[in-house]
Formats: structure tokens, sequence, C-alpha cells
């Protein structure tokens, strides 16, 4: 199937996420620091650190779109390990004109950089990051509850 990574109009994706679930795919990128968290720009979630991720796009393989998300977020290319899990967001805002809220469902990959020293270049989605051992009160709610489910 080929993939469709159009411009979708803003009315038209906001309708759509005004009465549907938006799949995302997000990264859980470790080193020896700990896990990467960078700080939002846009809504959902803006002003908070965060896991990288995005939309998947209609005919994209979920570990494609992981790979995608370390090129286009953090400009890496990523080794992906397992999938940590599925999780649903709630979201009571969202920076779509058309939808008010957002519920997404994020598949979750752990990831390293296939370059360990490789610099990571962040998107316009992000204005810093970090990596982190723990959240802290910066990081959004579902960072602790990832944080969390690492340690069971």
């Amino acid at each position: 199937m080929e993939i469709h990574d159009e411009f979708v109009p803003e009315e038209t994706f906001g309708a759509c996420l005004d009465v549907l679930p938006q799949v995302c795919v997000e990264l859980l990128l470790a080193d020896d620091d700990g896990m990467l968290v960078a700080r939002r720009t846009n809504e959902p979630a803006k002003g908070t650190y965060f896991w990288p991720g995005g939309r998947l796009y209609k005919g994209e393989r979920l570990a494609d779109a992981a790979h995608r998300v370390g090129r286009e977020e953090l400009a890496i290319a990523v080794e992906l390990g397992d999938r940590f899990g599925v999780y649903s967001h709630f979201w009571d805002r969202s920076s779509v004109a058309g939808a008010d809220s957002r519920h997404t469902v994020n598949v979750v990959f752990h990831a390293r950089r296939r370059d360990p020293g490789a610099d990571i270049v962040l998107d316009d989605q992000h204005d810093d990051y970090r990596f982190v051992d723990e959240p802290d009160a910066d990081c959004h709610a579902y960072v602790h509850e990832y944080f969390e489910a690492l340690s069971l």
C-alpha cells in the first residue's frame, strides 16, 4: 500500500480528530544518561517535556513511523528495540481547528541512537531536550505513567 503523507487541510483533519482516535508512534530513546524527553512548543502538552512521537500515516508500518520520528523530530537514525506497549492518551485541548480535544492511541517503542555520538537536532515542535532517569515536575503526566510501567 502506498503511504499517504500528504497535507490534510486543517479543517478536514480537525473534523476527523473531533470524532476519531488518532494513531501515533512514540520513542523511548535511551542512552547512558537516561531517557530522552523534549519540551513541546505546540498542543497537546505544550510547554511540558514529552516523548518524541507523531501520527502514523495511512499505509505506513509502525516501525517505519518510529524511524521517521527519529529522523524528523531528532535528526538521528534509531535502532528499535521491543514495543514497550500501547497507551491511550486523552487531551483536553488541540491545536487543530475543529477539534476541541484529542484522543490518541500510542504505540511505544524502545529505541537507541544508531550512532551513539550523533548530535540530536530538534524540529520546530520542540525547543529543548534532556535525558532523565526519572521524570520531574516539568514532565507531562503521561511521561510519569510510562516511568511507572518501566519500574515494574
